[in-house]
C-alpha cells in the first residue's frame, strides 16, 4: 500500500520459506540490523518469544539476533516457567553443544581408550562434542588426568561458558624440556638443510619460544578479536595434533613392534 501511495508499480520483495516461528525470528534480526531501534521492552519481548519458540537457541545467539545481552537473555530463560526445557544449545556457529559437557567427554573418554587410532573428528562426532573438546580429552587421558577438568556448572548455564577455568599450566611457562628438544632438532643437518626442514623448525621456534610472551600476548588481543583468535587458536592446535598422529603412524610403519 505504501509503494502504491507513492505510485510505484514494483517493489522488491524477499521470499521467506518457513515457519512463522522462524519468519518472526527473521524479522527482528532484520529489524535489529537496519530497521528502527527496538525499545528496550521491544526487545525484551522478542527475545522471550524466540526463547519459547526456539528453546535450543543458545543465550548469545538469541542476543545477536534480538540486540540484547547475552545475561538478560539467560536471565529470562531462568525465571520463565513457559521456556521449555533442553539439554543441548545450538550456538551462532550452527554448532549443537550438550548443557552438561562432562556426559559428552566422559564418552569421548571411552572412545578414545576402545580406539586410540581414532581421528579426533570421528571421537567428536560419536560423542556430540567439538574437536577441540575431544582433543583436550586426549591429552588430559595422556597426562593420566580425569577427562573432565573441574565441577560443571549446573544445567541452564549457556553452553558456551562450559570452559575450562582451572588452566592444567601456565601459558607463560616453558618447560626446560621443550627448548632442549627445539635445540637439539635445530642443531640436526637432515632438517637445517632442506626448505621443509628449515620450516618446520621456524614453526616449532615460534611455537615454544612465542609461548614465553603468551600473557602479554593475551593481554594485547582486542576484546573484538577474541572469539575469532580462540577459534583459530583451537583450529591450529588441531592441526599439530593431526601432525602427531601422522607421523606417529610412519613410526609405525617404519619401526613396527
Amino acid at each position: 500500500m505504501a509503494a502504491s501511495l507513492k505510485g510505484q508499480e514494483i517493489i522488491d520483495v524477499e521470499f521467506f520459506d518457513g515457519s512463522r516461528e522462524d519468519a518472526f525470528l527473521k524479522a527482528v534480526e532484520a529489524n535489529v540490523e537496519h530497521g528502527l531501534p527496538l525499545t528496550q521492552a521491544d526487545r525484551t519481548a522478542a527475545a522471550l518469544r524466540i526463547l519459547k519458540s526456539h528453546p535450543d537457541m543458545s543465550d548469545r545467539a538469541i542476543a545477536k539476533s534480538t540486540g540484547l545481552g547475552a545475561r538478560a537473555v539467560a536471565e529470562l530463560r531462568r525465571s520463565s516457567d513457559s521456556v521449555p526445557k533442553t539439554d543441548f544449545r545450538v550456538g551462532r556457529d550452527g554448532r549443537v553443544r550438550p548443557l552438561n559437557g562432562a556426559k559428552g567427554r566422559l564418552r569421548a573418554a571411552e572412545l578414545i581408550k576402545d580406539n586410540p587410532d581414532a581421528s579426533l573428528r570421528q571421537v567428536a562426532r560419536m560423542a556430540g562434542v567439538s574437536p577441540a573438546t575431544a582433543l583436550d580429552v586426549r591429552r588430559r587421558l595422556e597426562r593420566g588426568d580425569e577427562p573432565v577438568p573441574c565441577p560443571q556448572p549446573a544445567v541452564g548455564v549457556e553452553a558456551e561458558s562450559l570452559r575450562d577455568d582451572c588452566p592444567v599450566q601456565n601459558l607463560s611457562e616453558v618447560g626446560p624440556q621443550s627448548t632442549a628438544t627445539l635445540e637439539k632438532l635445530m642443531r640436526d643437518p637432515s632438517l637445517r638443510q632442506s626448505e621443509l626442514g628449515r620450516r618446520l623448525l621456524r614453526m616449532f621456534r615460534e611455537n615454544v619460544l612465542g609461548a614465553k610472551d603468551m600473557t602479554d600476548i593475551v593481554a594485547s588481543v582486542p576484546s573484538h578479536c577474541i572469539e575469532l583468535i580462540i577459534q583459530l587458536s583451537r583450529h591450529n592446535s588441531l592441526i599439530w595434533d593431526e601432525f602427531a598422529q601422522e607421523l606417529k603412524r610412519r613410526a609405525q610403519v617404519v619401526n613396527p613392534e
